[in-house]
């Protein structure tokens, strides 16, 4: 019986073919496909012929196809649109690709040609990408075990195998506990301040349920809203208690063992491999270095915004105070806050979401897009969809030249995670002359639209949309020869440079007018909301750059030291914040037990790059203010000099080639209002 994820996958631009997947095909188009590249290695570890370029990165670089394509059809689904029975086949087939992974670094054969090239590559008069290329092939085979004894191979993967399953799980938990949540109401005077759509959306989700009245989940666009208008504190407690005890109940989804486990496994992992820490091994191949250079980046920073960030939370605890709050608490945050705003520049957040139809802000982005780099957006529907909510797009250039394949996925839902990201079904590579072009995907958690009204987002969601859309242009426009280093395979602190400079544009007038109709009427968004817009985008700059901080600081704690001396995980995250703390500590909450960035994702000991990226970002776009942000040679050479160039060389040689110079933090600081 054939297996569409063994086939050819003959549809239109070869997308995947969806409709015909059924979860019964994954496990043995695994076991099928493990065995294919496991041949592939064999034939390349055994070759009788020297070892060159050709015959062994090549063949390496290009092998296993039809299991990268499977995989990233499997794990995106189980991000995306996940059921029981998905996560009980990632829990089978994890291990499985971690044992293959493993047998591909460990195999000596293999090792003994790529070091031979390595050794002797100065002779080989390789371009940039190449060299970039060997270089990437010998540190990975180093860098995960292949100078190891067997001994200590063996330990290696069981070590890969048992981190594979504990991230899933802690995934899974974080996922049930987020779908097993929901305040139901009934009676109309707790619904006191809640906007309109809300109260909509809510009645919307009730239905859905068959339940009477409104429910609110734990999913952001239900959520956040409610933490910003709800009058009724002691409900507002509620959900904020609860968004904070994820996977922290001692239930049967708690993650506090599951985390120590992960942090103990990756220590132990990079001390088999000679290093001192996980951050000592994951940073020596990224722009920052090693955790020292990280963790004076965070504390420098930190010097910086915790004056600002003081006096912030001081002028919002004043101003709760003309309620009767004696004492700001976490779940006073958000609504003070939106009412300061209010107080201060005349602006609130519903009186912008008219502008903001979701249609109008995806037309907005493929516009700002078209002027920057002449790419055009066709919706289409001959490609397969893993979900009816998902939209399609052929992108091309302005020839007509294919580029791209865009699925977008805005709606969350039971299946799907939280938060937002970007994607890849198929990466960009070039092969007997054919340059193979990318299926990006961009995944977000929007507000929904109601019976009454289209999905209309608030400023946080535009700027989240222009993120996710920042990093597909990094994937769409990526124009490299080998696929490892194509797209968003770059460090993991450059990777949010694209994404973070693409939101600059949601502040400026130029780039809202192109897109910013109110919904009802099409008229443009009033310059007076635009200048708002601009003088409220650092409104409690200094608290927020505390908050990203104190994370960043809490990822590297877990990391840069031997976590064998933490017993509890609560008492660990308390004292890692205590220099960043501003509100009064929740005791049934904790932020580690669903921190799915660095225990599911792959940001461990990468999350200041967020920052780190900013000051990039920050800088790079100085240059579109000085010579306008829809320049044309300012956006080609960042095309050409980061955009298409993937990891093909260094980043901060790529970054000085667009820019000129390196990079400071001032243009940062400046525009976080932090330097005066």
């Amino acid at each position: 019986m054939s297996n569409p994820l063994l086939d050819e996958f003959k549809t239109p631009f070869s997308t995947a073919p969806f409709s015909k997947i059924k979860n019964h095909h994954f496990k043995p188009a695994f076991i099928e496909g493990i065995k294919l590249a496991k041949d592939e290695i064999d034939a390349i570890a055994n070759n009788i012929a020297a070892p060159t370029f050709e015959n062994t990165l090549l063949a390496l670089e290009f092998g296993g196809k039809k299991l990268d394509r499977m995989s990233s059809v499997f794990f995106n689904l189980n991000s995306a649109e996940t059921n029981d029975e998905i996560q009980k086949i990632a829990q089978e087939i994890s291990p499985m690709l971690s044992e293959f992974s493993n047998d591909v670094r460990l195999n000596e054969l293999l090792f003994k040609r790529v070091k031979q090239i390595y050794e002797g590559k100065d002779a080989l008069n390789l371009t940039t990408e190449q060299d970039t290329l060997l270089t990437n092939s010998y540190k990975s085979f180093v860098r995960n075990g292949a100078n190891l004894n067997e001994d200590d191979k063996t330990e290696l993967r069981k070590t890969d195998s048992e981190l594979s399953k504990l991230k899933l799980t802690f995934g899974e938990h974080v996922l049930a506990e987020t779908n097993a949540f929901e305040l139901h109401l009934t009676d109309k005077n707790d619904l006191k301040g809640l906007p309109e759509n809300t109260l909509e959306a809510a009645q919307l989700t009730a239905k859905e349920k068959d339940k009477e009245g409104y429910i609110f989940t734990l999913d952001y666009p239900s959520y956040i809203p409610f933490m910003m208008y709800a009058d009724n504190r002691t409900l507002r407690k509620k959900m904020a208690i609860a968004f904070g005890e994820k996977a922290f109940k001692n239930n049967k989804n708690d993650n506090q063992q599951i985390l120590l486990n992960i942090v103990k496994l990756r220590n132990k992992r990079a001390n088999l491999l000679g290093y001192k820490t996980h951050s000592h091994f994951v940073l020596e191949e990224r722009m920052a270095e090693n955790p020292k250079i990280v963790i004076d980046f965070l504390e420098d920073l930190l010097t910086k915004a915790k004056p600002a960030a003081e006096e912030e939370f001081k002028k919002l605890s004043d101003f709760a105070k003309r309620d009767g709050i004696k004492k700001l608490q976490k779940w006073d945050s958000a609504y003070y806050s939106e009412k300061l705003k209010t107080a201060l520049f005349d602006l609130e957040e519903e009186q912008l979401k008219p502008y903001f139809k979701l249609q109008n802000v995806i037309e907005g982005v493929f516009e700002v897009a078209n002027k920057l780099y002449d790419l055009v957006f066709e919706e289409i529907y001959t490609v397969d969809k893993y979900h009816a909510d998902v939209k399609t797009f052929k992108v091309t250039d302005t020839s007509g030249n294919y580029i791209a394949i865009l699925y977008a996925d805005f709606f969350p839902r039971k299946g799907k995670r939280d938060g937002a990201w970007m994607t890849s079904f198929k990466g960009q590579w070039m092969e007997d002359g054919e340059n193979s072009r990318p299926h990006i995907s961009i995944v977000c958690n929007f507000t929904k639209p109601t019976e009454t009204k289209p999905s209309l987002l608030t400023f946080n969601e535009v700027t989240t949309l222009f993120h996710e859309f920042g990093h597909a242009l990094h994937g769409m426009l990526a124009n490299t020869n080998y696929p490892s280093l194509s797209g968003t395979n770059v460090y993991w602190d450059f990777v949010e440079l694209p994404s973070q400079l693409l939101e600059n544009w949601c502040y400026e007038k130029e780039a809202l007018n192109l897109f910013a109709k109110h919904f009802e009427t099409n008229e443009p968004i009033p310059m007076e909301l635009v200048d708002k817009i601009k003088k409220a985008s650092n409104f409690l700059e200094g608290m927020q750059t505390l908050r990203q901080l104190s994370l960043g600081i809490l990822d590297m704690n877990y990391h840069s030291k031997d976590p064998s001396e933490i017993k509890n995980v609560k008492e660990f995250e308390t004292l890692s914040f205590k220099n960043t703390q501003l509100f009064p500590d929740i005791k049934e909450n904790c932020m580690s037990t669903s921190f799915s960035h660095i225990f599911q994702g792959g940001y461990s000991s990468g999350y200041y790059s967020y920052k780190w990226a900013e000051v990039l970002d920050a800088d790079a776009f100085a240059l579109f203010i000085e010579n306008g942000i829809f320049d044309k040679p300012t956006a080609q050479k960042f095309k050409d000099n980061v955009l298409s160039k993937g990891g093909t060389d260094k980043p901060m040689k790529l970054y000085v080639n667009f820019r000129g110079k390196k990079p400071n933090n001032t243009a940062l600081l400046k525009r976080a209002g932090l330097l005066k």
